[in-house]
């Protein structure tokens, strides 16, 4: 197995309508450390910008989705199916 395929890709989402969703990767189970802190909370992510999105509460927009507030700061992600010592993608 290569490096490439150990770590998660620079962009993911779990919203099946995005452009950025893979389910594959996703049920290998994805962790996210947002400014030092491991978030379960996480919609989506982009490690080279620098970003997440996560819910806003339980506000929905007009089609019932959940809104999403983007907060900015360093993002690691990882497979958790790799176990404690798994690779880690950071910028």
């Amino acid at each position: 197995m290569t490096e490439k395929a150990d770590t998660p890709p620079d962009h993911l989402s779990i919203n099946p309508l995005s452009p950025h969703f893979d389910g594959d990767l996703l049920s290998r189970g994805v962790g996210i450390k947002f400014k030092g802190e491991k978030r379960t909370t996480v919609e989506e992510y982009c490690i080279s910008e620098g970003w997440i999105k996560v819910q806003a509460g339980k506000a929905r927009d007009r089609k019932g989705n959940p809104l999403l507030i983007k907060l900015s700061g360093p993002v690691e992600a990882w497979f958790e199916d790799l176990g404690d010592d798994a690779p880690v993608a950071s910028a």
